[in-house]
Formats: structure tokens, C-alpha cells, sequence
């Protein structure tokens, strides 16, 4: 757009006044019109600026009615060319105003991009000279600092009263179509150019902006548009943008704000959950209790009334409060003059403590407190919104990390909630619907731990002897410096436990001994502590005692240990391996630790809620389940060297044919079988790993081999295939053997294929070995 500035509208106005029945109008009217034909640039119009300040008195004379020499302290008004900050008269109001942002101060509409200044441009051509009715008006806004440096709002209100629009030859003719069309393009800043080519159009005249301090709506504003926003309320430029906007509303440079969470449980002050705002009430310490940083007084206004404290000399009330109120004192230390304390409250429901602090005295009271009624609903909004993302984020990490909801199954879970929401939303008695899946396919494996039990008993036996041996030690030298019979006594006791881990532990022996320990040896050594010769042996005793179990706890140690490693490696490889399962084909996934680790899946349709559901992703799936089980063994015997007991494992498959339907258990948080056909998997899958081989006394897991349990003679042809296949991968040897096991309770006729799994030393090992080559190779 080409601007020309122009006063001919203006002055043509004059035109009308000159046969005024009022004398004065009349003759300023006449004057106005001399100076139009005095200097007729100023009607005909011009580009160069410099014009302005040439006839600087003669267009100050021409807009004197605009511009009142009595109105000129209050009113903030300019005269300017249109859709420019050039600015070339002015009230004495608005001349202050710039003077004291500085010199470096640069005026322009803070909330006008340039693409929308073009296009609003375009929008009034529509509106005055093509008669279209837009209403394109939108508040424009200066943001000018004061001479303190606090950002001041103005909102921009135009009087276009004296501009004209003409059409160059440049100019195309806006049809009906162009209209329709731009109506819906406001953003196409292409569009809008093509219709309207730079420079195709010329604005005549100038305008007058009519400006008004908005500065505590904006300030509102801005609380309101940053607490409402999605965006993470917790970063650092957040904060700061915050910060200056209460530092606008209260116009106070040097305000800090911060805020204290409320803990109703704990009835103590806490930092805002994330993020960096401060909190003046608690200084340094991440929480203390109300009672120690309020007094009495405080306490009541803030928790109990929900009202706000002003101190407007913390100074002056700390000194007659002789230094015994313990808020004053922490604000003193901080260097703090004045504060306004707000509690963020809904119904007596308190979530904080908004805080606004100041380094000097009496700039912050009573009074200006009152400003905080305007945003207090929205910063009361955003802490409610605030917490209540807090609680949901713990609610994800506890139902995460503790009852987690598989993803497989997360959308039936989803689906309920909603409609249960929406039950109670309408005033209906809402009950939770059972979540169940029907006609899935189970899949079961374990990799247990070979005699664990037995290891777990060793251990506690060894524990156990060492420190029975050395309690025996020290009552022997406590007989020679005190012969009491109580010490024989003891002796006595303890040689009977001796004899009974060396040739009978039973389930109850550990807790025996634990026993005679507890109540009747400590009492001893309480007693012998006190004799000096049998004080080396006591430390040397309590050195070997676990500081928190009171106890030897060295071979148990190992054993734990080992468990724990174990199961954390093969439960960590298989959950990895699940991901790949689950981009085949997705299925419910569930695993346990217990002496090794096990898992459920289930694969099905009405589990992913697909149509496209074939038996082939259950073929695929176990398949995929013998693989794993492989490479968890090899996973294991390349880690069980560096384990601090050495252990075995032997891996088992539960082939179950039939389809069953599985529900959530809400009392015990977790899946479980439907019916009573149905739980005859659960029977079978509970008990099979004990099970023997018929006509033996050996297990049907072993150790090197993996045992795949089943009724069906499909499912043995079936797997008989996988099994070949592995062969031919070399994770399985050629050693394949079907046995027959014995009845279990209730559950008769079930076979097993065992083959033994090949391994490899390490996992760049290119070599394959049996079980037995392993362990010669290990130990070698």
C-alpha cells in the first residue's frame, strides 16, 4: 500500500464551520482554510516525512480541535500515519509516556505480525471502499516501560475518520468470487497479495490514536492466558514471564513472587511440585511443618480463615515481636521488607501459599493486596489443574511401576472408565463392568531355578553354624572368667542345634534358633559385654553380624543375591524379546519372579480388538516363545560364573489347545481364568513343574533340557515341527525324547517333549555344546 499523508479531509470539514453562527468557530474555520491554500501540500498530500517538520506549527494549529491544550496532561493521544508508528503530534500525556521508556525505546504494536498488518490493510479496502461488512477490528496493543522499568499496557483505538482510499491502475477489481474466497484464507498471505498487489492502493490522510493505560486488564489477562495455558507451567521462562506480569499489575520492579504447596496430610509446607519457582516461606528447606514458619496468629488467618496476610514492614514487626515470630525471622533473614501472603483455596480446601515479597518497606500492604481478588480464580484454577497432574502423574508411576495395565489390553480398561465417568457424570449408580476376553489362547513358560530350595537351606544351614560356633566360643571363655551354670547351659543348647542343621534341619529350625537368639542369647551377651575378657571375642562376633537383621548373613547373602541377578537378567531379556513379540502380532504379556521367572501370554481377537486375527500368530507366538526360552539359558549359564552361588536352571513350556476366557480380578489387581473347564490349565500350570516321569523319581524339568508339557497329540506334531526347525538353527540338539507323567490331582494324561537346549561360552561364541561340554568347558 502506498501512504500518503493528508489533511484534506480534515480541512474540508472546515468548510462547513465557516458560516458557523458562532463567531470563533467561523473565524479558526477560515484560518484553517487560508492555511490550506497557503501551503496546499498539506491537502494534496505527501511522502516525505520531512514535510512534517517543516509545517509543524501550521499542522499542530490544524489539529488543535483534536487535540485540546486542556486535555493534554490526561489524555494519551497521537496523530500518525496510518498502519506506521510515525508519529507527528501528540497530547503532553502521551510525550511523557515515551520520554521516560527511554531513548533506546523503539514504539510499535506488540500484537501485529507484519503478514496481518498487510492483510488487515487489505480488509479495510473491503470494508470502505468495496462496502463488504468484515469486522476486522481486533485491541492493539503498546507495551511501554515506565521509568522504573515496568512493562505498561496501552490499548490502541484509531480514528480513521480523515483517511481516503484510492485504487491505482495496479488495482484488480475484487469480485464476489475474490470475496468468498478470502473470507476463508485469512492466513494465505499469497492469496491476500495477489488480490491486493503491493502499492495497488493509496491511503490518503492520517489517522488519531486514542490510548488508554490498560495495564491491570492486560496483567489479568496475561495471569489468565498463562495459567490456562497446556503448556508445562514449570519451566524457566514461564516463571519469569509470570513474574514480570504481577511486577505490571502491582508496579513494583523489585516483587519476586513464590509459592508453598500444602501437604494436609503431613499439615506441612512443601516446593511446588517441578520446575523452579521459589518459595520465601521455606527458604532453603524443601519442607517444614506450617506450625514452624507460621505463628499462632498466621497460622489461623491463612489455614483456618483462608484469608491474606500483609506485613508492609517486616523490619518494624519483627523488632516489636522481639524476634519470636518465626515467619518474620525467616523473611528477615532473607533480606525481605514487605510480603502480601494469599492462601490458594477452594471450599476450605487449601492447596498454598501464594507469596509477594519485596526488598522495601511498605510497598507491599493491606491495600494494594486487594489487586490479587481479580486473578486469584485462575491461579486457584491452574494449582487445582496443577495437583491434579500431580496425582495423576503418581497415580501412572504407582499403576506402572505396581498394578500396571498391560497396553494389549490398556483399551477395554480405557473404554470402561469412560463409560463409567459418564454414568456418574448423569446422575446413574455407576458400578465397574468386568473386563473380561473371551476365546484367547494361553501360552505358559518358566525358567526355574534348579534346586533352589536346597541352596536357600545350605545357606541358612552355614549362617547359622557360624555364628552358633561363635557364640559357643565366647560362652567358653565366659566360664572361665564367670562360672555360671547358665553359660553350660547355653552350651549345651547350642550343640543341640549344632547337631540338628548337620544331620535334620527341618522347615522349622531356622525360626528355632532364631528364637533362642533373640530371647535368650542377647540377654547373655548384654550381661557378657560387661566383662572385660571376652570383649575382643564380642566385637569380632558383632562384626559379623548384619547391622539391620541381626544376624549371619553371609551365605544368604550369596544365595539372595544370586536369585536376585537372575531373575532381574532373564526377566530383563525377555520383556526386550516382547517387544519384538508385540510388533508381530499384539498379545496380553504378564511375567512373575519368583525362583526364576515365569510368564503368561494370551493372543486372541477379542484381546486386539482386530479383525484380521488367523491361528497362524498363535503358531508364530510359540514358536517364538521355544526360541526365547533358548536364548534366556544361554543368557544365563554365559552369566552363572560370575554369580556368587553357582546354580542351575531347566526351562518348561505348557502347550494348552483349547481357547478359555480370561477377566481382571479387581480384589487381586491381575488376570485370571474363567470357568471351570477353564481352570484346569490354572491346576495343570500351578503343579506340572513338580510332576515326575511316569515310573521314575525324577522331575520332568532337567537341568541342560527344555520340557514341553501338553495333552494333545496335535499339539506334539506341531511341536515336533518347531522342534526340527530349531535343530536345524542349532538351538536345539537331536536328543528328543517323549515321556509319559504321572497324574497329577485331577489332571491325568499329560506328556512332555524334553530336548536339550545347545549352548554357546559366550554370545560371540560360534561354537555349540551340550549341557555337559559347558560345564567342562566352564570349569576347565
Amino acid at each position: 500500500m502506498t501512504l500518503t499523508i493528508s489533511f484534506n479531509k480534515l480541512i474540508a470539514q472546515y468548510e462547513h464551520f465557516t458560516n458557523s453562527d458562532d463567531e470563533l468557530t467561523a473565524n479558526r474555520a477560515k484560518r484553517i482554510l487560508q492555511i490550506g491554500e497557503a501551503i496546499p501540500v498539506l491537502r494534496e498530500g505527501f511522502t516525505d516525512v520531512s514535510i512534517l517538520e517543516t509545517y509543524k506549527n501550521e499542522i499542530r494549529y490544524i489539529l488543535q480541535d483534536s487535540f485540546s491544550p486542556v486535555l493534554t496532561n490526561n489524555e494519551i493521544k497521537a496523530a500518525s500515519i496510518p498502519f506506521e508508528d510515525v508519529v507527528f503530534n501528540s497530547s503532553e500525556r502521551f510525550k511523557k509516556i515515551i520520554q521516560a521508556a527511554g531513548n533506546q525505546f523503539e514504539l510499535k504494536i506488540k500484537n501485529m505480525p507484519e503478514d496481518d498488518f498487510y492483510i488487515i490493510a487489505c480488509s479495510v479496502i473491503l470494508n470502505f471502499y468495496y462496502g463488504y461488512n468484515i469486522n476486522f477490528k481486533r485491541p492493539f496493543l503498546y507495551e511501554i516501560p515506565d521509568a522504573n522499568g515496568i512493562i505498561r499496557y496501552y490499548k490502541i483505538l484509531y480514528n480513521a475518520d480523515f483517511t481516503e482510499i484510492i485504487p491505482t491502475e495496479k488495482a484488480p477489481k475484487i469480485t464476489e468470487e475474490d470475496y468468498n474466497l478470502l473470507l476463508d484464507n485469512f492466513d494465505n498471505i499469497e492469496l491476500w497479495k495477489e488480490k491486493f498487489p503491493p502499492n495497488s492502493y493509496t491511503y490518503k490522510g492520517f489517522v488519531i490514536s486514542n490510548i488508554f493505560d490498560v495495564t491491570d486488564d492486560q496483567s489479568i489477562s496475561n495471569v489468565k492466558s498463562s495459567l490456562i495455558s497446556e503448556k508445562n507451567n514449570n519451566d524457566d521462562k514461564f516463571f519469569i514471564d509470570f513474574q514480570e506480569t504481577f511486577r505490571s499489575l502491582f508496579g513494583i520492579k523489585d516483587l519476586k513472587v513464590g509459592f508453598s504447596s500444602y501437604n494436609k496430610e503431613e499439615n506441612s509446607f512443601e516446593h511446588i511440585f517441578g520446575g523452579e519457582i521459589e518459595s520465601f516461606l521455606l527458604d532453603n528447606t524443601e519442607s517444614s511443618k506450617c506450625h514452624d514458619v507460621l505463628c499462632d496468629a498466621s497460622y489461623s488467618r491463612l489455614l483456618e480463615n483462608n484469608k491474606f496476610l500483609a506485613i508492609s514492614d517486616v523490619d518494624e514487626k519483627h523488632k516489636a515481636s522481639n524476634c519470636k515470630v518465626p515467619q518474620l525471622n525467616i523473611f528477615k533473614r532473607q533480606g525481605i521488607k514487605s510480603v502480601i501472603l494469599a492462601p490458594i483455596a477452594v471450599n476450605s480446601n487449601l492447596f498454598g501459599i501464594l507469596e509477594i515479597v519485596s526488598n522495601k518497606p511498605k510497598i507491599l500492604n493491606s491495600i494494594n493486596a486487594n489487586k490479587l481478588a481479580d486473578v486469584m480464580p485462575f491461579i486457584v484454577s491452574a494449582v487445582k489443574r496443577s495437583k491434579r497432574e500431580e496425582e495423576n502423574l503418581i497415580d501412572a508411576v504407582i499403576q506402572q511401576e505396581c498394578t500396571s495395565i498391560h497396553p494389549s489390553v490398556h483399551w477395554k480398561f480405557k473404554k470402561e472408565a469412560k463409560r463409567f465417568v459418564y454414568e456418574q457424570e448423569i446422575g446413574n449408580p455407576a458400578t465397574f463392568n468386568k473386563i473380561a476376553f473371551n476365546d484367547v489362547y494361553p501360552l505358559y513358560g518358566q525358567i526355574d531355578i534348579k534346586g533352589s530350595s536346597e541352596a536357600r537351606n545350605w545357606a541358612t544351614k552355614q549362617d547359622l553354624a557360624v555364628q552358633l560356633n561363635s557364640l559357643k566360643t565366647i560362652l567358653k571363655s565366659a566360664i572361665i572368667i564367670e562360672n555360671l551354670p547358665i553359660y553350660q547351659q547355653y552350651i549345651y543348647q547350642i550343640d543341640v542345634y549344632l547337631e540338628s542343621l548337620e544331620n535334620h534341619f527341618q522347615v522349622d529350625s531356622e525360626q528355632q534358633i532364631s528364637d533362642f537368639l533373640k530371647n535368650d542369647i542377647n540377654l547373655v551377651l548384654e550381661h557378657l559385654n560387661k566383662l572385660a575378657g571376652v570383649k575382643e571375642l564380642l566385637d569380632a562376633y558383632y562384626q559379623g553380624i548384619h547391622n539391620e537383621l541381626n544376624i549371619v548373613y553371609d551365605s544368604r547373602k550369596k544365595y539372595d543375591d544370586t536369585i536376585s541377578k537372575i531373575n532381574k537378567r532373564m526377566a530383563s531379556l525377555l520383556d526386550k524379546k516382547q517387544e519384538e513379540a508385540q510388533s508381530m502380532y499384539p498379545h496380553y504379556f504378564e511375567r512373575f519372579k519368583t525362583d526364576g521367572v515365569e510368564h503368561n501370554m494370551y493372543i486372541g481377537k477379542s484381546i486386539t480388538k482386530e479383525d484380521n486375527f488367523n491361528l497362524v500368530y498363535l503358531y508364530n507366538l510359540r514358536l517364538w516363545q521355544l526360541q526365547v526360552m533358548c536364548e534366556m539359558e544361554n543368557a544365563y549359564y554365559q552369566m552363572q560364573p560370575n554369580f556368587p552361588v553357582q546354580l542351575d536352571v531347566a526351562s518348561m513350556v505348557l502347550v494348552f489347545s483349547q481357547p478359555l476366557s480370561i477377566s481382571f480380578r479387581m480384589d487381586e489387581k491381575q488376570f485370571d481364568v474363567d470357568g471351570t473347564y477353564n481352570a484346569r490349565y490354572e491346576i495343570v500350570k500351578k503343579r506340572v513343574d513338580k510332576a515326575f516321569v511316569k515310573g521314575t523319581n525324577k522331575r520332568v524339568t532337567e537341568k541342560g533340557k527344555i520340557s514341553i508339557v501338553y495333552s494333545q497329540k496335535q499339539d506334539e506334531i506341531e511341536y515336533l515341527k518347531y522342534i526340527k526347525f530349531l535343530q536345524a538353527k542349532k538351538y536345539l540338539d537331536t536328543d528328543v525324547e517323549i515321556v509319559e507323567l504321572q497324574d497329577l490331582q485331577a489332571v491325568t494324561g499329560l506328556k512332555a517333549i524334553r530336548v536339550s537346549i545347545l549352548y554357546h561360552k559366550t554370545p560371540e561364541d560360534k561354537e555349540f555344546y551340550t549341557y555337559e561340554d559347558l560345564m567342562k568347558e566352564i570349569k576347565a
